[in-house]
């Protein structure tokens, strides 16, 4: 590594970090952050009434968190790198808890989609606690800690959708905000008291134009991803905006090949380590999301159409809590398989354990316990590939990217979510029974949405063949661990 390229932060705290403390705290953080991407579900039919808005517009409220996430998970991870992971992981968290006050505050439109916009901007807490974890924790506790902490994003979902449903129906829906506020100032003392910051920084100059090159191509993507069912997919504004993505996104491409010190390295992403990882974290982020979009409406719809079971909000979020359970259970197993076999295998392991849950809900969805079981088996595959990417991602990069490669990867992830949602949305739009003179999703509909999840999760699998074999990760671990330490004497 560069002596030029790499710098020791400046002393955080005197005494060592305990490793119990620091992975709790920052599991913490990525729960928290994960529970606010949850958070308006219980209430989202309700918005147009309590905001005084139409449907259409109300659902910026959801838009405005995706596109924020997308625009600043790359952004503040390469920030990460440069300036401090724990400074902004703190900066994330501070923009989480200012987001949840204004969403407290609100009762119209415009200060909610603030509100949610600043939320999203907070969605690099994940990605920057395992890079913390990279620099911070002994050789032997990397693989677990890693795993959980990149576990807590389905942790969060599942655990809080249960929560947010029961506060919505018995409170105030604004004491939702206001309880991710108070979590979330939580979860800034702790980072401030308990976790270190890292000793490895790249320093340099911050790419301004790749920045905004990239923000811009990822917003006019999604833009036509997440509202194209809305505007018309052959509709001009929708071709548009995929155009101007593809054109900004190859122009941006362009410019961070030539960029000295660029916002990705994309020779390093294009390592086929790192670009068959996040080529399978694609498929997988299109897997994960059927579940969460199927299953719920399974629940929910009447009893009458013969395959709804006509369950209450609350329900489905006791019904998918157990999933998030599972994950974090799950994790910790992930992690002992990594260090025995490595994170390929990990990860292959993970990607046909969810496909089975997929193809197993095909034949078991007329119960509500065929639900749990299923979201537990999808929940089981899911603790295991997240739990692997990371340690992928990380063995192939050098430990000043960490912040940008890990965060690249979840954006990775939240792409294939992206896509999915689109995709479930069309499917399910166009395969419709009639209800009481309303069209309902049809169950064939919802198999053929089932089959795709289980298909995109071979073809994760099917990606992640293609990775290369790696030296054993207590050996990477242990010469990531020992870096920063190399990189101080030298300075």
């Amino acid at each position: 590594m560069s002596d030029a390229l790499t710098r020791p932060a400046s002393a955080g705290t005197s005494a060592p970090p305990k490793p119990n403390a620091v992975v709790a705290v920052l599991a913490l953080a990525g729960i928290v952050v994960s529970l606010m991407q949850t958070l308006v579900i219980p209430i989202v039919p309700e918005l147009p009434t309590l905001l005084n808005a139409s449907a259409s517009n109300t659902a910026w409220a959801v838009t405005a968190t995706l596109l924020a996430a997308a625009v600043a998970t790359p952004v503040v991870g390469r920030l990460g790198d440069m300036i401090g992971k724990r400074r902004m992981l703190m900066v994330s968290i501070v923009l989480l808890v200012s987001g949840s006050v204004v969403c407290a505050l609100a009762d119209s439109l415009v200060p909610m989609i603030i509100g949610r916009t600043l939320q999203g901007l907070a969605a690099a807490v994940v990605p920057l606690g395992i890079s913390i974890m990279r620099d911070a924790l002994p050789a032997d506790r990397l693989a677990g800690s890693t795993a959980l902490m990149s576990a807590s994003l389905g942790v969060g979902g599942a655990v809080g959708l249960p929560a947010a449903a029961f506060i919505a129906d018995k409170w105030d829906w604004h004491i939702l905000f206001w309880t991710s506020a108070a979590l979330g100032a939580v979860a800034f003392a702790l980072v401030l008291l308990i976790v270190p910051e890292s000793k490895v920084r790249t320093g340099g100059r911050f790419d301004l134009v790749g920045s905004l090159g990239l923000s811009t191509g990822l917003v006019s993507l999604l833009l036509a991803v997440s509202k194209g069912g809305d505007w018309g997919w052959t509709s001009g504004t929708t071709l548009g905006l995929g155009a101007a993505a593809v054109a900004i996104l190859l122009a941006w491409g362009w410019w961070e090949l030539r960029a000295e010190q660029p916002l990705v390295d994309l020779r390093t992403t294009a390592k086929p380590q790192v670009l068959f990882t996040n080529l399978a974290s694609v498929a997988l982020g299109f897997s994960m999301f059927a579940m969460s979009l199927v299953l719920p409406q399974l629940l929910q719809l009447p009893e009458q159409t013969g395959y709804g079971l006509g369950k209450s909000m609350l329900t489905v979020g006791l019904v998918l809590a157990p999933q998030g359970l599972v994950m974090m259970v799950m994790s910790a197993v992930s992690a002992k398989v990594t260090q025995a076999k490595g994170p390929k295998v990990t990860l292959m392991i993970g990607a046909l354990i969810v496909a089975s849950g997929y193809a197993l809900n095909i034949v078991l969805m007329s119960e509500v316990w065929h639900l749990i079981l299923v979201s537990c088996i999808i929940g089981a595959g899911v603790g295991f590939t997240y739990g692997a990417l990371p340690a992928l991602i990380m063995g192939a990069v050098d430990p000043s990217q960490t912040g940008a490669a890990n965060s690249l990867n979840t954006l990775m992830r939240s792409l294939g979510t992206s896509f999915a949602s689109a995709l479930a949305g069309v499917i399910l739009a166009q395969m419709t029974t009639d209800f009481g003179g309303h069209a309902l999703p049809s169950e064939n509909g919802f198999k053929v949405v089932m089959a795709i999840g289980a298909g995109a999760a071979l073809l994760a699998f099917l990606v992640a063949s293609f990775i290369p074999r790696r030296p054993a990760p207590a050996q990477a671990a242990t010469d990531t661990d020992e870096q920063p330490e190399a990189v101080t004497a030298k300075a």
